[in-house]
């Protein structure tokens, strides 16, 4: 694609404006989103695109891709939307072939494939390589298979509707590559049949509910009617209702008059805009909409999601295709940008100490060694995920006698609550609950029918945050579910905090680009999401990612305050990360003093905080949740290090027992390993057992060699009988 701008006079700077439009228009020609070339005024280049352009390069990075703006490293969605911008402008990227290599080759499943296909980045590669004037071909054969409706998990959908959003992208992904519609399956096209409303919107579940439409699911599938020739069916009932979900403010919301969460919102409008526009028609009140898209533009050059709202890239391609949508791009040169006001204050207290909470690791299994854990790791707060009545305080007390400073609470996935939005679905993976230990803190809803939203927060949410708990939001790949719900978070308080790294999914902003939105809004946190019987075998996830946040002193009441004002990091550094630092969350500043005290908190190459490479414990008769617990007398029990399963079984050994020896002398233990599936084990520990000691003070010795460095070293522990 050329550059339109390289008409300019570069002695006066002047180019007639016929021939910016001609170019301009050159430039959008491969793109299925925006039909029309925007209008711009002026005998010269404005000055806005400059702008913008100068923002988009912030983005930027060494592997020709574009990140987030707290990102270092590159992601297809910002590079797709940065992309866009670039066409929008009639301008080409810089190192064009550096950003083509990246597109084709870095879908977020690079990372680690997830159970289904996210078509939606398929369709992102596509379009930018289009952008770019490249060719796509070899997604061919891929999007061909694309010719029924998925099979989506009922486990996480209640009935199996797989995401709209997700199922259309069939049919654009068609129209993009220039492919015959005729495969397309009979079920697809009913697929989007039946969930047309009469009054022209789509959405997620079946019209036959009776819900309303959602407005970007309206776009998603009057896009996709449009590949097939049905884009005028229904016209007046569908623009009457995207028009009326219009606020006075002049952006657009979700549906007319929604139940909860009615914001206006950049993807909102741009959805209504654009459908709209297929229609060859506007909003009601276009100057309030333009006037409105304008309140988003921001002093770095770029566009918010809201007013007030710091610049991402896709809020920045969505404003620019709206504002040309609606003709609107001219209005750019007159407008002021927003100065987006600072946090209350930048200098944080100086007593503040950063601290390490792992929310929800193992609940079961041995409270020894998940307070040797702790201890090791400099873990501060543990919460235990769906722990047995008991197991905390058993935890707890352990670490209070033996001066381990870690605090245990609740940290539960509760399975089965399923919550209904008319319209949406009825989704799992709605409670994820924080709180101390020793409260009531409600009754689950598990195993119960599906409750509304509304239902959820007065018997779930309410009795929750009475007790000093929290919701921490875990996933849903339903964007427009999502943003309700988060939505609703920040006008009425719900999720206290967005879950990012996690035991199966490296990186849920990875592989849901889209709660990068509420970036600066909600803090971001790890989520063990522990699995497997025993804390010993999940050292690999204990190791591999944490969340940290900033406080006077670790206590409960330290965290809640941090949530509230979002001194929280989630931090990863791991195999899983190709042993880089990633860390989302923000403000500035709290990235900046966590930085800058590694040594409190960084669990790699620091020797102050280390994980351990052998456990030897003691288990006694009264030890109720230790393996090999003994009838009588004392069972010493071994385990080493190994590297485990996302399931939390030992797979890999990383040290190796070489002798045991209690007393000083050398005893010949016994060996217990029963095999689990896919070359793991269920279980892997020496043990030798002590069926009559004498009273008094013992010691047991593990001698024990690194495998990889073939370093020995000796541990020792004193026990009483």
């Amino acid at each position: 694609m050329h550059n339109v701008f390289s008409r300019v006079n570069r002695s006066n700077g002047k180019m007639q404006r016929r021939d910016f439009l001609k170019g301009l228009a050159a430039a959008m020609s491969l793109t299925v989103i925006s039909k029309n070339a925007p209008a711009v005024s002026g005998a010269q280049a404005p000055s806005w695109i400059e702008d913008i352009l100068d923002y988009l390069e912030t983005l930027r990075r060494t592997d020709g891709g574009y990140a987030w703006p707290d990102q270092m490293q590159s992601h297809l969605t910002p590079s797709y939307a940065v992309t866009g911008c670039y066409n929008l402008l009639g301008r080409t990227a810089p190192d064009k072939s550096k950003l083509v290599q990246f597109d084709r080759e870095n879908h977020p499943f690079r990372i680690k494939k997830l159970e289904r296909e996210l078509k939606v980045f398929e369709f992102q590669q596509i379009q930018s390589l289009l952008w770019l004037g490249e060719n796509a071909g070899s997604f061919r054969e891929q999007i061909r298979r694309w010719t029924k409706p998925s099979v989506y998990p009922k486990q996480y959908e209640q009935h199996g509707y797989p995401v709209l959003r997700i199922e259309v992208m069939a049919f654009l992904c068609r129209r993009l590559l220039g492919l015959a519609m005729d495969d397309i399956s009979p079920e697809m096209i009913e697929y989007l049949d039946i969930r047309r409303r009469l009054n022209g919107s789509f959405n997620n579940t079946p019209a036959g509910d009776g819900s309303d439409g959602h407005v970007m699911n309206t776009l998603w599938a009057v896009q996709a009617l449009d590949t097939i020739g049905r884009s005028g069916e229904k016209r007046e009932q569908t623009v009457a209702w995207v028009r009326d979900c219009q606020l006075p403010g002049g952006g657009f919301t979700c549906q007319p008059k929604p139940a909860f969460a009615g914001i206006d919102d950049v993807t909102y409008t741009w959805s209504a805009v654009r459908t709209l526009e297929l229609f060859d028609a506007q909003p009601a009140r276009r100057k309030a909409c333009i006037a409105y898209l304008l309140s988003l533009r921001n002093l770095d050059g770029g566009f918010g999601d809201r007013p007030g709202w710091s610049s991402n890239p896709l809020a920045t391609y969505r404003a620019i295709d709206a504002l040309r949508a609606l003709d609107g791009l001219d209005s750019l040169s007159l407008s002021a940008r927003r100065k987006i006001n600072p946090p209350q204050s930048k200098q944080l207290p100086e007593n503040l100490k950063v601290y390490t909470i792992q929310i929800e690791a193992h609940g079961k299994g041995s409270p020894i060694e998940a307070v040797e854990l702790a201890r090791s790791l400099k873990i501060d707060l543990w919460g235990a995920k769906n722990a047995a009545p008991g197991w905390i305080a058993a935890a707890q007390d352990i670490a209070d006698r033996r001066k381990v400073p870690v605090t245990f609470f609740v940290a539960n996935e509760e399975y089965g609550t399923f919550v209904d939005l008319p319209g949406l679905g009825t989704y799992s993976h709605t409670s994820d609950i924080i709180a101390p230990a020793n409260v009531d803190f409600g009754p689950s809803l598990t195993g119960e029918q599906a409750v509304t939203w509304e239902d959820f927060r007065q018997r779930r949410l309410a009795p929750l945050q009475k007790a000093g708990g929290r919701l921490i939001w875990q996933f849903n790949e339903n964007e427009e579910i999502t943003r309700l719900y988060l939505d609703d978070s920040l006008q009425r308080g719900a999720y206290a905090a967005i879950s990012t790294f996690h035991f199966g999914n490296p990186d849920f902003t990875n592989s849901e680009p889209f709660l990068n939105h509420y970036w600066g809004q909600i803090p971001y946190v790890g989520l063990q999401d522990a699995h497997g019987a025993e804390p010993w075998w999940w050292g690999d996830q204990l190791t591999g990612f944490r969340t940290l946040f900033l406080a006077a002193e670790p206590t409960w009441d330290g965290w809640l305050k941090a949530l509230e004002r979002n001194w929280v990091l989630a931090v990863r550094h791991d195999e899983v990360s190709s042993n880089k630092t990633w860390i989302h969350g923000s403000p500035p500043e709290v990235v900046d003093f966590v930085r800058r005290r590694q040594l409190q908190w960084r669990w790699w190459d620091n020797p102050r905080i280390s994980r351990p490479l052998v456990s030897v414990v003691a288990v006694t008769t009264g030890d109720k949740w230790e393996t090999a617990r003994p009838e009588q007398g004392v069972t010493v029990r071994v385990r080493c290090q190994w590297g485990n399963t996302a399931q939390g079984l030992p797979k890999v050994p990383r040290v190796e027992l070489l002798k045991l020896k209690v007393d000083e002398q050398e005893v010949e233990p016994t060996l217990v390993a029963p095999k689990a599936k896919w070359g793991a084990y269920q279980n892997y520990y020496h043990y030798y057992h002590m069926s009559r000691p004498a009273p008094g003070r013992h010691t047991a010795t593990a001698v024990v060699r690194t495998i990889d460095t073939q370093a020995v070293s000796e541990h020792t522990i004193e026990f009483v009988i």
